[in-house]
């Protein structure tokens, strides 16, 4: 179980399940009103923190660097989602729907607190029932009270009770926002050939032979082929006329090889997220003429009785 003294080192401290899964970071501890133990602590997942969840921290221990709380990472992570009003607490609804989740018993909780002394916790009085946070900043502070979460923080009620040990400056903390990366996969590519079918066109020069009448004069040369046949006759001579055809045929050739790469492209994305930040203003009091007067005569009335002893 952890202790009060033990919460300074259980802030912003790494949480795992007991299978030595990492759920997260411990950002807060809140205690129990009436008994002032610690009873809860808001664990950030996520990679950027976004999520925020409650986990009991009455059986959670703290092993060398970080806590082991004995629930399983996907059961935390799952825990109802609830609300811390200003003051940094826990509503009574929201912790009892907390505790049904765990499997915790609501009435031995209460018979705990009921065994206290009158109801008031190690470090003052709060509501019965309910939880108050104490985060990085008021790990010190009184049980009921908020830390970094709002309200008075521990720090200050330490150095409201110890006089602000003879120091009159205040310390202002803010958070900063962290931004990592993550891996992922984005989609998925893939190369497929298929077979398409188009029309093509190319001209080619193509011959054909046509009849053509060619006319001779006879001459010594030819006279004697002209005058061996009979002097007047009928004749037919045929002539054979020829013509090239286009002859389609087609033929597989390789044109390309295709692959696929990839390449890593850095683009600029702006992350918004909200931060917290204390701030210190300075409240001054007043007093009216016969105020001032009354605090003057008790100054004096107090000077008188230390001068007589």
């Amino acid at each position: 179980m952890i202790t009060r003294e033990e919460i300074a080192n259980v802030l912003d401290q790494p949480v795992y399940d007991g299978d030595g899964n990492k759920i997260g970071d411990a950002k807060h501890v809140f205690f129990d009103d009436m008994t002032g133990r610690p009873e809860w602590v808001s664990v950030k997942t996520g990679m950027f923190g976004g999520a925020e969840s409650f986990v009991p921290i009455r059986d959670a221990a703290m092993v060398q660097d970080h806590l082991e709380v004995p629930y399983g990472k996907d059961q935390v992570k799952g825990a109802p989602s609830v609300d811390v009003d200003a003051g940094g607490h826990l509503s009574e609804t929201e912790e009892h729907r907390l505790y049904d989740y765990y499997g915790i018993n609501w009435d031995s909780v209460l018979s705990e607190a009921e065994r206290t002394d009158d109801g008031r916790s190690a470090a003052g009085m709060g509501t019965a029932g309910t939880a108050g946070a104490a985060g990085a900043a008021g790990a010190a502070g009184l049980a009921g009270t908020a830390g970094t979460a709002g309200g008075r923080t521990g720090r200050e009620d330490a150095m409201r009770r110890e006089g602000m040990r003879g120091d009159e400056a205040m310390t202002r903390s803010e958070e900063q926002m962290r931004i990592g990366v993550e891996r992922h996969e984005s989609g998925r590519a893939r190369l497929r050939k298929y077979v398409v079918t188009e029309e093509v066109q190319q001209t080619v020069p193509i011959t054909h032979e046509e009849v053509r009448v060619v006319r001779e004069p006879i001459t010594d040369a030819n006279r004697d082929e002209a005058l061996a046949g009979p002097e007047i006759s009928e004749a037919e001579h045929e002539v054979t006329l020829h013509a090239e055809r286009a002859v389609v045929e087609t033929e597989t050739v390789p044109v390309e090889r295709v692959r696929m790469t990839t390449e890593e492209l850095t683009e600029n994305e702006t992350v918004r997220g909200q931060v917290r930040k204390e701030r210190i203003e300075a409240e001054t009091e007043s007093f009216t003429e016969g105020e001032t007067k009354h605090l003057r005569d008790d100054k004096r009335r107090d000077d008188k009785r230390r001068g007589g002893k």
